[in-house]
């Protein structure tokens, strides 16, 4: 196999802590009710996927969360709130983690995002960690920027194009098994990370 020259890592799960029930308790407390505070399942809506692949802007999707909970008055703070309270932050020894990398590999991030999720996660790294998270990589690939998302194929295979890495030199790192899958089917070295583990273990599985 091609010795590995550039690293993909995904940001949530992997990267970043995350917390799926409180935003649950958060819409909860707006007056969300039923099948809105399930949220793996809300995930699914089409009004996420389309906030995540910016083909709908913030406003349009605060206008049809307001919708949904039959909530008109619920405010865009209050929804941004409730919203960004899934995301935790990027513990100290993963920031130091990728410091180490940088210079050895090239990196490169590719996140299923929002507008919303972003532009709070950015400063809340920069007031946790005193810098820009963006320092970090080489380029980031955030899904309502490039308008694709995974486990797309196309998505991998923007990525790969924009990015003009050589796929069989690149290791992808995901915490979802249908992301790894896609990638691999672009070409990719994949590994399934599981969230709470050591990043450290991914040169023990697929960097020798």
């Amino acid at each position: 196999m091609p010795s590995i020259k550039n690293i993909i890592f995904d940001l949530g799960g992997v990267l970043l802590d995350l917390d799926f029930m409180a935003p649950v308790n958060a819409f909860r407390q707006l007056g969300a009710t039923g099948s809105f505070t399930e949220f793996r399942e809300t995930l699914k809506d089409p009004v996420f996927r389309n906030l995540e692949t910016g083909l709908i802007s913030p406003e349009e999707f605060r206008n049809q969360i307001r919708f949904k909970m039959g909530k008109p008055s619920v405010t865009n703070q209050q929804i941004d709130q409730a919203w960004c309270s899934i995301l935790g932050s990027v513990p100290v020894e993963k920031v130091s983690f990728l410091k180490q990398l940088q210079g050895k590999f090239r990196l490169f991030l590719y996140s299923n995002t929002n507008q919303i999720h972003i532009e709070y996660f950015r400063n809340r790294f920069l007031s946790e960690h005193s810098f820009h998270f963006e320092d970090l990589f080489d380029q980031l690939f955030y899904s309502h920027v490039i308008h694709d998302r995974k486990p797309q194929l196309s998505g991998y295979e923007k990525v790969i194009a924009l990015s003009g890495v050589i796929p069989e030199e690149t290791l992808f790192v995901d915490d979802f098994a249908e992301n790894t899958e896609a990638a691999r089917q672009a070409g990719l070295v994949t590994y399934h990370y599981l969230p709470g583990t050591d990043l450290n273990l991914i040169f023990d599985h697929e960097m020798k």
